[in-house]
């Protein structure tokens, strides 16, 4: 047996440890060369391993990297991921470009021509916001189709409500378009969409500033009503257009005679539309709880 000897002094004057280090790799099959070792020599219990205490560690190490190359392949890993977030991030950098766009065409006009630009905001933003809330009805396929974790449901509402009011409401009815009530549903469309967007473009990145986290978590809180009731108003004040009109009017048979007016329907979709804003205002208020109580923890 060939050790080097190393002294480590210790504060207790009762012993003194002495480490030895091995020149060759192996088991000793005792302590010292004489078959009895003297009576002031002990070896030191909590770090002794003999050679089936290392057989045991060694085979507990083996299982547990078996154990973990296991789940690692249960985990499959999804050869498509990058090619996912990348269709995400572009989508969303369009679309932010494009309420972008809208936002800073509405804001210039008011600063030059102040109310006057609301009775002409549809025909200088129509095109853009048509484009805009066409590719929208992405965000209705994303959750089916698994690339998003967001309820299908909030998002077939936000979007068929929308497009309701852009197409029908403000699209079909000329009368319409050139009501102040135009700028104020497209303007606040354009304020949630400018900062909910570069959020989501952040988080396909995997980042995130606080700043934009906030506001997106925040500023639906005012806007989201405030969307719905230009909405509304949209809404009330095309109702005697199509009762004058007859445009989208329902057929009735012929032993009743006459046809029934789309205003009924609006009338209808005034009241799906409030509750269509509760169902989000409850989606979101959740997300925004669970954000934020998560971080609170993570803080701790």
């Amino acid at each position: 047996m060939h050790a080097h000897i190393e002294v480590v002094q210790r504060s207790s004057q009762r012993q003194v440890d002495l480490k030895l280090l091995k020149q060759e790799g192996g088991w000793w099959d005792r302590l010292t060369l004489q078959p009895k070792k003297p009576l002031f020599l002990a070896p030191d219990f909590d770090r002794w391993i003999d050679e089936s205490d290392a057989e045991m560690e060694l085979k507990k190490k083996e299982e547990e990297r078996i154990s973990s190359i296991s789940v690692e392949s249960r985990v499959r890993k999804d050869p498509f991921l990058a090619v996912k977030r990348g269709y995400l991030f572009m989508y969303n950098l369009v679309q932010f470009l494009g309420f972008s766009w809208i936002f800073v065409n509405m804001s210039v006009r008011l600063f030059i021509l102040g109310q006057d630009s609301f009775y002409d905001t549809f025909h200088s933003t129509a095109d853009m916001m048509y484009f805009c809330q066409m590719m929208a009805v992405l965000e209705v396929l994303n959750p089916l189709l698994g690339l998003v974790r967001t309820g299908f449901i909030p998002a077939l509402l936000q979007v068929s409500g929308r497009n309701m009011i852009l197409f029908v409401v403000f699209g079909a009815v000329e009368e319409m378009q050139n009501k102040a009530v135009v700028f104020f549903v497209f303007y606040i469309w354009s304020w949630i969409e400018i900062f909910r967007y570069p959020f989501y473009m952040l988080g396909c990145m995997g980042s995130e500033w606080k700043l934009l986290t906030w506001l997106r978590y925040t500023l639906w809180i005012p806007l989201y009503p405030l969307g719905t009731i230009a909405e509304a108003v949209a809404v009330v004040q095309s109702l005697s257009v199509f009762d004058q009109t007859q445009m989208f009017a329902l057929p009735l048979p012929a032993f009743v005679g006459g046809s029934l007016s789309f205003s009924y329907s609006l009338r209808l979709y005034l009241i799906l539309m409030f509750l269509g804003l509760f169902i989000n205002f409850r989606h979101l208020y959740k997300q925004r709880r669970r954000r934020y109580r998560s971080r609170k923890r993570k803080q701790q």
